[in-house]
């Protein structure tokens, strides 16, 4: 497996690309800027983008997507429970003192429970809300890869203080969904450093009462 993170945008968002060796089909995770640098990652390896998949929808992780839709053809994903939120960027481009990105149509819903693929890869889709409403993670059984959005990060979880925030639905998604993923398996957060379930079941102050 191809993968490659960079961090994107004032906010510096983790945009994770994935792709087949073989096929060299791939997936973009949370395009939200900086284009650009995703596309030549892309060419350098010579991949093709078949899906770009949303964790949720807030501007550092979205703002980017109809750029890279545009550049690639690509379905965009994303759980539907975040469509007023996504209907809301030019406020959220308020909060943040930036242009209102160009608005992106969400091709397929990524539901709990569906599978996707990176060419032979299964990818399956976690629906975790807490930090919004339609937050999913996405696990990599054969890889050990959780991309992790803004709901676990290295010994933190994700804020909730934003619209569609729940601190008690955050912390029940982390404990039904993540915690029970096997304990080498390596978190890509939102942003920031990466981690491993089990560090964070040990290290995590926010999760102390669930171990």
């Amino acid at each position: 497996m191809i993968q490659e993170t960079l961090p994107v945008g004032m906010l510096q968002c983790n945009c994770s690309i994935f792709g087949d060796e073989t096929t060299r089909e791939a997936m973009v995770v949370d395009p939200g800027d900086e284009i650009a640098s995703i596309l030549e990652v892309i060419e350098r390896h010579g991949l093709t983008v078949k899906s770009i998949v949303i964790t949720h929808a807030h501007i550092d992780h979205i703002g980017g997507a109809q750029k890279l839709k545009q550049a690639t053809g690509a379905p965009v994903y994303m759980n539907l429970a975040d469509t007023e939120l996504q209907e809301m960027m030019d406020v959220q481009a308020t909060w943040l003192r930036t242009a209102t990105p160009e608005a992106v149509e969400i091709d397929v819903p990524a539901r709990d429970g569906d599978k996707l693929l990176v060419g032979a890869t299964e990818v399956h889709v976690l629906h975790t809300p807490g930090h919004t409403q339609g937050s999913i993670c996405l696990w990599m059984p054969a890889e050990r890869k959780l991309v992790a959005g803004d709901t676990l990060f290295r010994e933190s979880i994700g804020r909730t203080d934003l619209p569609g925030g729940n601190s008690r639905q955050i912390l029940q998604s982390i404990h039904d969904r993540l915690l029970a993923l096997p304990p080498d398996t390596e978190v890509i957060p939102g942003h920031g450093d990466r981690t491993t379930i089990g560090h964070e079941k040990q290290f995590n102050y926010f999760l102390k009462s669930m171990r």
